[in-house]
């Protein structure tokens, strides 16, 4: 049996604790270097040319100075960008617009623009929290099912928390590639592919009997508003995300996600304390999400998955997946713990946004 997934994430605040010491000074610039490694040079120009160019929007370099608490783990570099990406898309700024069509590197003249023009959109749409709801993580999360399939031979509940606009929930709905193994609904206009390392997962047949999920500011996948938003969050020079994002949100209209407006915490108690029925297994998993929780909210989600695995039995088992960062962020590991044994088991290293696995099985 390995260490449990709660090892890691109790630690985390002391992590927090230790880069919050550096304060928020560069905090745009810092970020430039990661998502440079993750596979965006383009955002890495924006954060970089954003921190140069930061004196233009006072509000904004105000509300980054004044952050309460890590600005690693609030995502400010990606709320920023976010911010510049969705003024972007409005067009009415012709300069940002066409720099984040690829269409010239002015960066510095772009964006210097744009932040002295609208230095209250970017203030007050940095304080929303990041909606990421990358459909790119499904493949990690499916193939955990599939080793989940595997050992119990039963169809699922999937209870997801931090769903933002619910596009994981509609995970059977998708076709995937998973190392050379085909899985998901064969046709689907939403294809997902990453780059796979290590052994296959086991090929089995995930059969999801419902999928409900949480959020404290669920999305509305039908909402134009909403769509803009999430694809606001999508790297500009990562047109593939993209467009798989926007088929995931056309799918989503065709079947919209169970996503109920909640607290966590108090939202999985309520769904851990439902009855079970025989010969289905109850899933929660979440992804990128336990780090905008409080400690105590953290501990409390950690803690009440344990006590309802204690509960487990054969006829009615338990699978925790967890798709997050290391306490260190240096890498995002695909976890999964398996109740009534209790087993955790590190699957997969994954890139944040889904591109790659490195299956270990």
């Amino acid at each position: 049996m390995g260490a449990s997934p709660s090892d890691g994430f109790r630690a985390t605040k002391e992590y927090d604790d230790d880069m919050a010491d550096m304060g928020n000074l560069g905090a745009l610039s810092r970020y430039a270097d990661v998502t440079r490694e993750l596979g965006s040079s383009f955002v890495a120009s924006v954060l970089e040319a954003g921190e140069r160019q930061l004196y233009h929007a006072p509000h904004t370099a105000a509300l980054i100075a004044a952050w309460d608490g890590n600005s690693a783990t609030a995502a400010l570099a990606m709320r920023f960008n976010g911010a510049l990406h969705a003024l972007a898309r409005q067009g009415h700024i012709d300069r940002l617009s066409a720099l984040y069509r690829l269409e010239h590197d002015d960066f510095d003249g772009a964006i210097g623009g744009a932040l002295a023009a609208e230095d209250d959109f970017v203030a007050k749409w940095m304080r929303d929290p990041p909606q990421t709801n990358e459909v790119g993580r499904a493949a990690s999360i499916l193939s955990a099912l599939m080793v989940v399939r595997q050992e119990t031979g039963l169809p699922v509940e999937l209870l997801e928390i931090g769903s933002s606009g619910g596009l994981n929930l509609n995970l059977a709905r998708y076709a995937y590639d998973l190392g050379g193994v085909a899985a998901g609904m064969p046709g689907s206009p939403v294809h997902i592919a990453p780059k796979w390392t290590g052994s296959p997962p086991p090929l089995e047949t995930v059969e999801v009997v419902s999928a409900r999920g949480v959020d404290l500011r669920p999305l509305d996948p039908s909402d134009d508003t909403m769509r803009d938003r999430l694809l606001s969050f999508v790297w500009a020079d990562q047109r593939d995300r993209a467009r798989r994002l926007q088929r995931a949100l056309e799918v989503a209209r065709m079947y919209p996600p169970r996503v109920e407006q909640g607290d966590a915490v108090v939202w999985l108690k309520q769904q851990l304390d439902l009855p079970q029925r025989a010969g289905l297994s109850r899933v929660v998993f979440h992804s990128m999400v336990l780090q905008y929780l409080t400690e105590p909210g953290r501990n409390a989600v950690i803690d009440m998955i344990a006590e309802a695995g204690s509960r487990a039995t054969v006829e009615r088992p338990l699978a925790w997946v967890s798709f997050e960062w290391t306490p260190t962020r240096s890498e995002v590991q695909l976890r999964l713990t398996c109740w009534p044994t209790g087993e955790t088991r590190h699957l997969a290293t994954c890139h944040p946004y889904g591109d790659w696995v490195a299956w270990r099985g």
